[in-house]
């Protein structure tokens, strides 16, 4: 008996844990990027990115797998005034995902 009630446990921690990827995400479609600067408590960490024209900020994290990729993107954002949808963690004001407006 002890076995099942672990099997179920086991199962359900995995399949809750997989679902929560884009629903943990607030997107801003249609964005485009004012600033990108260090920040000023941790320049090691993060860079701060702020986005529209009365900007709201958000943070990049340096130690992100996609960072090149995802800062790419805000580079050309802030360059050419090209449009994203970024989708940001909530609770942590961290930007996980750009997807191109399409």
């Amino acid at each position: 008996m002890k076995t099942w009630i672990l099997i179920l446990f086991l199962f359900m921690i995995t399949s809750c844990s997989g679902s929560s990827g884009s629903q943990n995400l607030t997107w801003y479609k249609n964005a485009t990027i004012s600033q990108i600067s260090e920040d000023p408590d941790k320049p090691e960490d993060f860079l701060c990115i702020s986005i529209g024209i009365s900007p709201q900020v958000f943070y990049l994290s340096k130690k992100e797998s996609t960072y090149k990729s995802l800062l790419d993107k805000l580079n050309q954002s802030l360059k050419k005034g090209k449009p994203f949808s970024i989708g940001i963690e909530n609770k942590t004001n961290i930007i996980k995902q750009i997807n191109d407006v399409k």
